[in-house]
């Protein structure tokens, strides 16, 4: 029976993360079930100038990912459908990462406002007790924002912030390597293998070698 990762992108800056996630599930073999709110969408074109669209997505995504998905598996549900699988704990996914994921998402989330499919996806595996992660990246943040995230944590969500770590390439370490540290701290909290980094060797400089 496929039992897919959801990965939903919401709206904030920081759609390379959500790319990187989805490369990596699907390089593992991983089904992929894909929601892009509304907001995400105007945050892919203008981070990377292509569109998302629902009657194009299977083009659009294979564009946004810089490969051909063909031998993948992978579906996309557009983010208005509340009827689509993910709506039910009835369908079967492993859980779902958010990413990133704007203060909206988060507060909808941790209320339980499912105002389109991505809130109602996340809101429907925190009860089934799937793992959920979700990768808040704006900065500062106000009082508001950190109850929401500790609402989040309280109902089993795991809050992973989009903070990379240095130790993999010290100050050298391009975009694409910051970006990758975050998704594969996601793909370890969702304990899928992956070699997105170089882990900590337990000696200093060990990484740069």
């Amino acid at each position: 029976m496929r039992e897919p990762w959801v990965v939903g992108v919401s709206g904030a800056s920081g759609t390379p993360y959500a790319a990187a996630v989805v490369r990596a599930l699907l390089d593992a073999g991983q089904a992929v079930d894909l929601i892009v709110s509304r907001a995400a969408r105007l945050t892919i074109l203008d981070e990377t100038g292509q569109p998302f669209r629902d009657g194009h997505w299977a083009e659009d995504l294979a564009t946004w990912l810089g490969r051909d998905l063909s031998g993948t598996d992978v579906r996309h549900w557009p983010a208005g459908d509340l009827a689509a699988g993910p709506s039910s704990g009835s369908y079967r996914v492993r859980g779902m990462a958010v990413v990133p994921a704007s203060t909206a998402a988060c507060a909808g989330i941790s209320i339980g406002l499912s105002k389109d499919l991505l809130q109602r996806a996340a809101e429907v595996n925190l009860k089934e007790r799937r793992p959920v992660v979700v990768v808040p990246r704006e900065t500062p943040v106000t009082r508001s924002h950190l109850e929401h995230l500790i609402a989040l944590h309280d109902a089993g969500a795991v809050v992973l912030p989009a903070s990379p770590g240095f130790y993999g390439a010290g100050a050298s370490a391009s975009a694409a390597q910051l970006v990758d540290f975050v998704a594969g701290k996601v793909l370890d909290t969702l304990g899928v293998p992956h070699t997105l980094f170089r882990r900590w060797a337990g000696e200093l400089g060990a990484t740069h070698g």
